[in-house]
């Protein structure tokens, strides 16, 4: 796995240089590249989420193109239209912003669902279709979208099918106050955007995408993701759990952790630092949970102590805290 370990590090060495302090949001996204997913960026203004997409394309030298979504945001604006040509007498296809390898779609839940529904054929099937006529989009393809967590006015929730589309969920959050110093250096004279060089190659990219696909997991690490995923679907807080592409996204982001860590194979810790990224946007926690402040991720960390890890042995901690399982290989 030496391809996906030197390719990863190269990036993340490389976005580094603009994004400060967030290794770990920066490996996620890796993660989603080599599986071929997509990435929702849920934050607070100001923190980088723009520039953190802008930093992986230019660092695989992929075409880079944003989507402001507004309101009046029409999906043509987003697929693209046919355009009849009167010297040829015939329709032709001027594409819309979609057809890229990395695509922004800035403050994604400010456009309506109708526009909202252009991106689900691109990011599940990797096509678009117009007046009947499909397109393929270029590989590698991914969709980094944004949204703002905390202003609903003049926004539109994104609904399940949308989010199930998401491969991971990532925050970015405030980078700390050493953090904070150091970006005010490094833009003291210009952004370090601008002098960001590409690391790798888009074809070396796809060539680690194939490497992913020779991880192999165990039959038991595949049952521990299954119940894993069930367990979101019986929890008491929990109002639609996640379904099998759920299960999917858990096992794909698992062996491409395994990857960038340099091995072959899966180990249960790879399965726990993805599951909360991969699940907990598609768990939906009842009305009286959320009166609680109960939300996904709360969920996931309490089915993640609560469900054996497998060849783990139960551990009873002291009295009055809950039974949890420790795994071989684990360091939970």
């Amino acid at each position: 796995m030496a391809t996906a370990e030197a390719l990863s590090e190269r990036i993340v060495r490389n976005v580094e240089t603009v994004i400060v302090g967030k290794r770990q949001e920066v490996q996620l996204v890796l993660v989603s590249l080599l599986c071929r997913g997509h990435v929702l960026v849920e934050d607070v203004p100001g923190v980088g989420k723009t520039m953190l997409a802008k930093a992986i394309a230019r660092s695989i030298g992929c075409v880079f193109k944003r989507i402001q979504f507004t309101p009046d945001l029409l999906p043509s604006d987003v697929t693209g239209v046919s355009v009849f040509n009167q010297q040829t007498s015939q329709f032709e296809y001027r594409p819309g912003p979609i057809v890229a390898q990395i695509v922004l779609a800035d403050e994604i839940n400010r456009a309506t669902p109708k526009t909202q529904s252009a991106l689900l054929e691109a990011m599940e099937e990797g096509q678009v279709t117009v007046d009947g006529v499909t397109h393929t989009l270029p590989t590698p393809f991914i969709v980094l979208a944004t949204e703002n967590p905390i202003e609903y006015e003049g926004t539109f929730p994104l609904p399940e099918a949308q989010l199930d589309r998401f491969l991971i969920r990532i925050s970015l959050g405030y980078p700390g106050h050493a953090g904070e110093i150091e970006v005010l250096n490094r833009q003291h004279f210009q952004h370090p955007i601008e002098q960001l060089e590409q690391a790798v190659g888009a074809e070396d990219l796809i060539e680690a995408q194939q490497a992913v696909r020779q991880v192999h997991v165990d039959d038991t690490l595949k049952e521990y993701i299954v119940s894993i995923v069930e367990a979101t679907r019986n929890h008491d807080d929990v109002y639609l759990g996640a379904g099998p592409r759920g299960s999917l996204a858990l096992y794909n982001t698992a062996r491409a952790w395994a990857a960038m860590a340099g091995r072959d194979y899966v180990i249960p810790d790879d399965i726990k630092a993805l599951a909360s990224p991969t699940l907990a946007h598609r768990v939906i926690v009842s009305p009286a949970a959320r009166m609680k402040n109960v939300d996904g991720r709360m969920v996931i960390r309490e089915i993640l102590m609560s469900t054996g890890v497998p060849g783990g042995r139960p551990v009873t901690r002291e009295a009055g805290q809950a039974r949890s399982w420790r795994g071989i290989g684990s360091t939970s």
